[in-house]
């Protein structure tokens, strides 16, 4: 591994560089208002792999590779990736081809769950019944969260 890499996800681990900034440095192209939380992106291939603006990624592989040809052939597979606009990325998926603009994907393989319109609609709609925190879990205080955890007892909710 190159020492530029090293030393930017040393960086990365200590919160001195945030995963935006991580994955851009390495040569993944992201686009704009992207929020990434705790990701595994193929950094060896991360030239590959092109994000687009206003998406959401959260507990995601996404692979630009697949070495399981190198023992026999003496190649790896490899191929581009390419995440659309308004995209959600949830928990748990692994990416290994394209995904469409506005798509809600999870799983492994990642798969379509829904476009976009319907997630906030569907989420709008929830909101109206469910519990609604106006501060962000960073911003509130040991009581705040007590209360917090006290109304999700037996339901789930939504904050900042």
């Amino acid at each position: 591994m190159k020492l530029g890499i090293k030393i930017n996800k040393i960086l990365k681990r200590l919160h001195i560089l945030d995963e935006v900034s991580y994955y851009k440095k390495i040569g993944i192209k992201i686009g704009k208002e992207c929020k990434l939380y705790h990701n595994n992106f193929d950094e060896g291939h991360g030239y590959l792999l092109e994000i687009g603006n206003n998406c959401t990624i959260t507990h995601t592989t996404i692979l630009t590779h697949d070495a399981s040809t190198k023992t026999y052939l003496g190649k790896t597979k490899v191929g581009k990736v390419t995440i659309g606009d308004n995209c959600f990325i949830g928990a748990g998926a692994i990416v290994t081809k394209d995904v469409d603009s506005n798509s809600v994907v999870a799983g492994n393989p990642a798969r379509l769950v829904m476009k976009t319109d319907e997630f906030i609609k569907k989420h709008k709609e929830y909101m109206k019944h469910k519990p609604v925190f106006e501060k962000s879990w960073t911003k509130k205080t040991k009581e705040e969260k007590k209360k917090e955890k006290e109304a999700l007892y037996d339901t789930w909710g939504y904050d900042e």
